[in-house]
């Protein structure tokens, strides 16, 4: 009597332990086997198999093991499972009552067979063509449904042969055993199933975080394309750190839940892109607003030399010295055509201008034109002489505040977020790529001290990516040998970690992102 209150009380201890190791797994394959190695410890089974309710509402296989035959299917093994998902409902909606699993799912009860040979009440035709080609001999058989604390049905644990203690002989799942099957049973329910729902969310999160990149990358033509190209760069680097022997990165380690969360981190990168306003983030040239206005300049212009042929109709009606008047014409349409090439090829922002180019748009903005109304305005307006004077690119310093302040925009939108304990860092490293190490980045300022090593992963990403995007409208794409030169000197001056650098370089990360990014022609190394 002792020894079975004390067997019994030790299978109780090893579920209790059970319960305890399900509740801290966080691989779900790991977790299946668990369940069902534990399963068959507390019950001293042979075999056994976790069947799981598919999308499709049928009972499909997810780990198999029958330790006599060294039979390991599923779950971590890497081996596949051949077996056919079973319906629970034929084709015409009546419930499969012929089978153990089946019966014990639709009936919401355990099904205890202490030998399929004798069993007439069920279909055990398969199990008997297994035992023919294996010289197995399957014998008792225990069926308990896995239902979660919602009562839905997750799956079914199924047990065959029980062993005795004494002999090792098959013999059949005593009440005890039963019991604590279901126990366990409930337990992996409720394990599977929260391990499901935080599956669930990742993915959805994950959808919509892409989702938001994705709606970031259409709104605007000119950087379609960098919120998704970003996060394949990061992790390559975030990889090679986290392989690399340097001494500045041989604590940095990343698990499964690190690597996600700066995944997740690199593509909401910017997120405050979608307050920025269109105008700004379109803006592919000096004139450019909602049009080019260049365009209006160009009318203004075409304006300019009709006003001087009509003068110099005039002027000949009025019997004035023709030499004079076609040479001061002839003049004036030679100007107007300067201007107009010049107020072009400086309304790209391809080049950087000088003084004396900047002197030369001051003094072209003043000359005259008229309107319908014969009302006499200035070639320029005051914003568009403005824009046409920025040295370099084609932003003004108002537009390119506004533009700057989307990483301000990432980290408010991001810091409202309740993140889990698991992304509780994506708010810090996706505000912190346009950061420096030498302090003099934004929005914040902060030194290389103060910025994760995943802050200053993604600052060098989102650089790499940019200087080699090919949707840029202020820039041609830059060959591979020039952006890793620019790198380099960047790292050099403080701008971006040089031991990361290091790392981008040895790792062969700029190779690696060429061959499935970069046109053949981009990449020179």
């Amino acid at each position: 009597m002792s020894n079975s209150i004390g067997q019994v009380f030790k299978k109780i201890n090893l579920l209790t332990e059970i319960g305890i190791a399900l509740s801290a797994e966080k691989n779900f394959s790991s977790l299946l086997e668990q369940i069902l190695s534990g399963a068959k410890k507390i019950t001293n089974a042979d075999g056994g198999t976790i069947y799981l309710l598919n999308e499709d509402k049928m009972l499909e296989m997810a780990v198999v093991q029958t330790d006599s035959l060294n039979i390991h299917l599923g779950g971590n093994t890497n081996k596949p499972i051949s077996f056919k998902p079973v319906e629970l409902y034929d084709e015409q909606g009546k419930p499969n009552l012929n089978m153990v699993v089946t019966r014990a799912a639709l009936e919401d009860k355990p099904i205890n067979i202490a030998d399929a040979y004798d069993a007439k009440d069920y279909d055990f035709s398969g199990t008997y063509e297994f035992d023919k080609s294996t010289g197995y001999h399957s014998q008792s058989f225990l069926a308990v449904p896995m239902k979660n604390h919602e009562n839905d049905l997750v799956g079914v644990l199924q047990l065959i042969n029980a062993k005795s203690n004494k002999t090792n002989n098959i013999v059949s799942f005593s009440e005890e055993d039963q019991k604590l099957a279901e126990s366990l049973a409930s337990l992996a329910a409720v394990a599977i199933s929260n391990k499901q729902l935080i599956d669930n969310f990742n993915n959805l999160f994950n959808s919509l975080v892409k989702l938001i990149a994705t709606a970031i990358d259409e709104k605007s033509t000119h950087t379609s394309g960098h919120c998704k190209r970003l996060p394949a760069v990061t992790m390559l680097l975030a990889e090679a750190a986290n392989a690399s022997e340097q001494d500045e990165l041989k604590d940095f380690s990343m698990t499964k839940e690190d690597r996600f969360e700066l995944e997740m981190a690199a593509w909401l990168h910017d997120c405050g892109k979608l307050t920025t306003p269109d105008f700004v983030m379109e803006k592919s040239t000096k004139l450019e607003r909602i049009v080019d206005r260049i365009e209006l300049v160009d009318l203004r212009l075409t304006s300019m030399v009709h006003e001087a042929e009509v003068e110099k109709l005039t002027a000949l009606m009025n019997h004035k010295d023709p030499d004079e008047v076609n040479k001061n014409y002839q003049e004036k349409i030679e100007l107007y055509s300067e201007v107009r090439a010049f107020f072009h090829l400086h309304n790209e922002g391809s080049e950087q201008m000088h003084k004396e180019e900047i002197a030369k748009v001051h003094e072209w903005a003043n000359l005259k034109w008229h309107d319908s109304d014969g009302i006499e305005h200035k070639l320029l307006t005051e914003n568009e002489l403005e824009n046409l004077c920025i040295i370099k690119g084609t932003l003004t310093e108002e537009e390119r505040t506004i533009i700057n302040n989307h990483i301000v925009a990432t980290i408010k939108m991001l810091d409202t977020l309740p993140f889990p304990k698991h992304l509780q860092n994506v708010p810090e490293y996706a505000g912190g790529h346009h950061e420096r190490v030498d302090g003099k980045g934004y929005p914040k300022g902060l030194r290389k001290d103060e910025m994760s090593v995943q802050a200053r992963i993604m600052a060098i990403a989102d650089v790499f990516e940019a200087l080699t995007a090919q949707d840029r409208p202020y820039k041609a794409p830059m060959k591979l040998s020039k952006v890793v030169s620019i790198l380099k000197k960047m790292s050099e001056t403080g701008h971006i970690d040089p031991v990361l650098f290091d790392v981008f370089i040895d790792g062969k990360v700029h190779l690696n992102y060429a061959k499935e990014f970069l046109p053949a022609e981009q990449n020179d190394l």
